[in-house]
């Protein structure tokens, strides 16, 4: 995918989750998602953080969380989930559904596997089924196969991914994974709910290096 067909995936995933989230029940806002800290409310929240956030903003609180992405990202999500109501924080996706913006530092894939992910994050716990786009899943699969950041290269050693939706292949492990792109993006980016439909010798392999299911 070259950057125009990435910021049209963006774009058009931002929207379709903003339709999804007008449907949710009150009590669905405060339900555990996929990301076990947050709740539903909160990773909508954090979905609208990247296209708010300047270069300075981004210094001052990583200096607040005392140089630790993962703890700014933590905390600005839940202060901006208690600042607004799921109805503004839904407006707001709408409103910089299009914007090219996204976290200093990040390249143009990040804001993608971002929305597809926690798109996942948001439906699965609520009882929703999401289904993920064939060509930016598979992009953003191989893309967090490859990236430290996400930790897909340590998840993933040793196995070869294939999408059974798909048809695509990935990696030259000798123990394979089979299953459904998004369920293997689910895994990639550290998430025991892609799990269940996975098969393959390389699923034990897999499922020892992720974190225990919650709840």
């Amino acid at each position: 995918m070259d950057e125009k067909q990435i910021h049209a995936a963006i774009e058009s995933e931002r929207l379709g989750l903003a339709d999804l989230l007008e449907d949710l029940e009150e009590a669905d806002w405060a339900v555990r998602s996929l990301c076990s800290e947050w709740t539903v409310r909160e990773v909508l929240a954090h979905l609208t953080i990247p296209t708010r956030t300047s270069m300075w903003g981004m210094v001052v609180g990583m200096l607040k969380a005392r140089g630790d992405f993962h703890r700014m990202t933590s905390r600005s999500a839940r202060a901006r989930a208690a600042a607004f109501t799921p109805a503004q924080l839904i407006d707001q996706l709408r409103e910089t559904a299009g914007s090219a913006r996204r976290m200093p530092g990040s390249g143009p894939m990040a804001p993608l596997i971002d929305v597809l992910v926690h798109g996942q994050d948001i439906a699965r716990p609520v009882g929703r089924r999401r289904k993920m786009p064939a060509e930016p899943a598979t992009a953003a699969l191989a893309f967090v196969a490859g990236d430290v950041f996400f930790g897909g290269p340590e998840r993933l050693a040793g196995l070869t991914l294939v999408a059974t939706d798909t048809g695509h292949t990935l990696g030259e492990g000798p123990e394979e994974v089979r299953g459904a792109t998004d369920d293997l993006l689910l895994v990639a980016t550290g998430r025991p709910a892609g799990l269940a439909s996975l098969s393959g010798a390389g699923v034990a392999r897999l499922r020892s290096r992720l974190p225990a299911p919650v709840g």
